[in-house]
């Protein structure tokens, strides 16, 4: 599948470099995924929900390097729980990043250790909810005299929406195509 980009996103290469992972979650009450409500005072998105993630380092050796990485540092989740299923396409932001989603399936429990500089929560909604493009609204804003177009889905006063809605409406996408 070839790149996502929001409306209006060239495909420069002057963008960041960032991969985040989409933790799908082994529940005995259902599958959901685990996405985290971002601090108020960061730079970059702040007070968002995401899922956990960040910028490439040199270190990191692939997308899923990173990914890993950005998950046991934001939330606590380690490698060893994850099993990495595959990637999304990439998705590049308005915001000058171009982002790999890496989907990995979670065994639980979880032993969670929020770094609370950059994560003010974590919650779980059911996989299924997320995956059903019928729960998603299409909305427009003008940003520096420009229309951009983005996904939300809320979910119980949370409101998910901008990149992390377009990459979970990928995803839905893609499991449409797999019936």
């Amino acid at each position: 599948m070839p790149p996502v980009s929001e409306p209006g996103v060239s495909a420069g290469s002057d963008l960041i470099a960032a991969a985040v992972l989409v933790p799908v979650i082994l529940r005995e009450s259902g599958t959901t995924l685990l996405l985290t409500q971002r601090t108020a005072h960061l730079r970059d998105h702040a007070g968002q929900v995401s899922f956990p993630g960040g910028r490439w380092e040199d270190s990191d050796a692939s997308p899923e390097a990173t990914a890993l990485r950005e998950a046991e540092e934001e939330v606590g989740l380690v490698a060893s729980q994850i099993e990495i299923l595959g990637r999304l396409p990439e998705y590049r932001t308005g915001t000058g990043f171009v982002v790999t989603p890496v989907v990995g399936l979670v065994t639980p429990p979880l032993n969670l250790k929020l770094d609370d500089f950059e994560v003010a929560e974590v919650f779980e909604p059911p996989f299924a909810f997320l995956v059903d493009s019928a729960n998603y609204q299409r909305h427009s804003i003008e940003v520096r005299g420009v229309m951009r177009e983005y996904w939300a889905v809320p979910w119980q006063g949370y409101y998910i929406w901008g990149a992390t809605a377009g990459m979970l409406m990928t995803l839905s996408r893609f499991l449409a195509c797999e019936d």
